[in-house]
């Protein structure tokens, strides 16, 4: 059973921002400070990455643990209620993750996957600084 009203839910979940949320604000203010220039949700790319740079070839997805189904985070935790939809729903989220990765790499292009639990306050540093080494890795070997 739900603890909140029908429309309280409701209300909650319209809130949910799909582009521009603080862990992708992070990780673009991260990347700009250091020099990198990039763009935003290229559609001409499968799955939309959400951070795109065309001259390292390489796109970035921030994924909520949630929507995306972390394995083995404690922020991954499927509701109690309609909890057959919600598998469903994040079932379908990853075929989707996992294909459009699969066509990005087809085209050329290098995927950086990033999880909301990772830029948390005590690990933030360390996952900026890996995507960082990830990107110029890219570049010593281009």
């Amino acid at each position: 059973m739900d603890i909140h009203s029908k429309e309280t839910r409701s209300f909650n979940m319209s809130r949910i921002k799909g582009k521009n949320t603080k862990p992708e604000i992070l990780v673009r203010k991260y990347l700009f400070s250091q020099g990198l220039r990039y763009r935003l949700y290229s559609k001409i790319l499968p799955g939309s990455p959400d951070i795109v740079l065309p001259k390292y070839r390489t796109v970035i997805f921030i994924n909520g643990c949630f929507w995306h189904g972390h394995e083995g985070c404690k922020y991954f935790v499927i509701p109690k209620t309609r909890t057959e939809w919600w598998q469903n729903k994040i079932n379908i989220n990853r075929e989707n993750d996992r294909k459009n990765n699969e066509l990005l790499k087809d085209l050329k292009w290098n995927v950086i996957t990033v999880w909301e639990c990772s830029l948390r306050k005590e690990k933030r540093e360390s996952t900026l600084n890996d995507i960082l080494n990830m990107i110029k890795c890219q570049i010593d070997n281009a």
